[in-house]
């Protein structure tokens, strides 16, 4: 019997690799999906487990992706093959129990049992307590990790010889660009990875988490990965936690981004002064002064987090993508079929708060449907109202078909909207 230099077994390979099948994702530099892996999945995984359990496994390069922002930028991603996936898993499986306990109780992102709608919660809640918020933007930040910085964090929480070689030899694997030019990485690790948010979240819980708890302990703040939101007092009280914590990431090889990071005032009916700075958006939903009824019906100033002006351009830019109105071969089942997931995946997520700042979407979702009725039927052709209120005698009567009609109760035909 061979005896294997580290103790992994393959039921934690197995493990792992139904955690990525489950999670989906992009072929990696070797253009493998993951219905590829699969057709000779009992060998690949063998041989996955093997070389793991050796100590022989080298992750090959991740696969440079580029992601518009909102901003105009780019969002560089590193895609890892579907192997590699697997074989971070298996460490993340390994090393996340080890970490997990000592992370903060406001540190949302990634994490079992925390989520994007509890941070939005507690934020909201703390806004209307505090006055100021700073909105902080560390730029660059899965690009800049100091990998000295980080083995020596994975190092205090482990003493596992595999994980901490494996996770060295991510951070040190190289980034392939589409032209296949190979990129040497000595700082970072890339978005897209399954153990980057594990070891980002590691590497913030010393730079910010247990800094504001020794330095700042009064002081409440959300953070989702990399994306935070600290809580003032007073405007004298964000601008010195700006700079202390500006000089608190430069020790750390961070650095605050001069224009997105911002101090901003939580302006509702009880604070009225002016203020150049009064929303900021953080985890899609914009947080700014909004109309709100008190619980005697009366309306008032509050402040509130609703989808964010930009996240609802780009859901309705998706919408126009679609082309609904050209896909007159199809029946309505079809088109719900083929995008109502996406849209349901959107309003599910957006109506946790101030739903109804989803009727814009939803009502472009039913005009286009409209026009849909109106090439494909030719008794419609030219009448677009008859066709709306067509579409809405069917919504009233399949109103699960799409979910804008059942979520958010905007049905077509005068954008009538029914209670739910």
């Amino acid at each position: 019997m061979t005896t294997k230099s580290f103790a992994i077994s393959k039921q934690m390979v197995w493990e792992a690799y139904k955690r990525v099948r489950a999670r989906g994702g992009a072929a990696g530099v070797d253009e493998q999906l993951i219905t590829a892996f699969e057709k000779d999945l009992k060998n690949n995984l063998y041989k996955l487990w093997n070389r793991m359990s050796s100590g022989t496994y080298f992750p090959p390069p991740v696969k440079r992706v580029e992601i518009p922002k909102t901003d105009g930028g780019i969002r560089p991603l590193g895609i890892p093959t579907v192997a590699d996936r697997i074989a971070q898993m298996v460490v993340k499986i390994a090393f996340e129990p080890e970490v997990e306990p000592h992370f903060h109780e406001d540190s949302y992102g990634y994490r079992p049992n925390k989520s994007a709608h509890q941070a939005v919660g507690v934020a909201r809640q703390r806004c209307w307590r505090n006055n100021f918020v700073l909105d902080v933007d560390i730029k660059g930040f899965f690009d800049n990790l100091d990998h000295e910085l980080l083995m020596k964090a994975v190092c205090k929480h482990t003493s596992c010889k595999w994980v901490i070689l494996y996770i060295e030899r991510w951070l040190k694997a190289p980034m392939q660009h589409g032209n296949g030019q190979l990129e040497q990485r000595n700082k970072g690790t890339p978005q897209g990875g399954v153990i980057s948010p594990l070891l980002a979240n590691l590497y913030l819980h010393y730079a910010f988490d247990r800094w504001m708890k020794e330095h700042h302990s009064a002081v409440s703040f959300e953070r989702y990965a990399d994306d935070i939101v600290i809580h003032a007092k007073s405007e004298a009280q964000a601008k010195l936690l700006r700079q202390q914590l500006a000089e608190r990431l430069q020790q750390c090889k961070l650095e605050l981004h001069p224009v997105k990071t911002k101090i901003v005032y939580c302006k509702d009916a009880d604070r009225t002064a002016d203020y150049p700075n009064i929303s900021f958006v953080f985890l899609g939903f914009e947080f700014r002064p909004r109309g709100a009824k008190n619980k005697y019906g009366k309306m008032f100033c509050n402040f509130l987090p609703a989808v964010s002006r930009s996240a609802l351009t780009k859901m309705k830019r998706t919408v126009r993508a679609w082309r609904l109105k050209w896909c007159c071969e199809k029946k309505l089942e079809d088109l719900s079929c083929m995008f109502n997931p996406i849209a349901r995946g959107w309003i599910q997520y957006y109506s946790k708060y101030y739903k109804s700042a989803l009727f814009p979407l939803a009502e472009q979702i039913n005009r286009h449907l409209t026009k849909w009725v109106t090439n494909k039927y030719k008794r419609f052709k030219y009448k677009q109202r008859r066709a709306c209120y067509a579409l809405g005698k069917t919504a009233r009567k399949k109103t699960k078909l799409f979910a804008h009609w059942e979520l958010l109760g905007y049905l077509p035909a005068d954008g009538t909207r029914r209670a739910v």
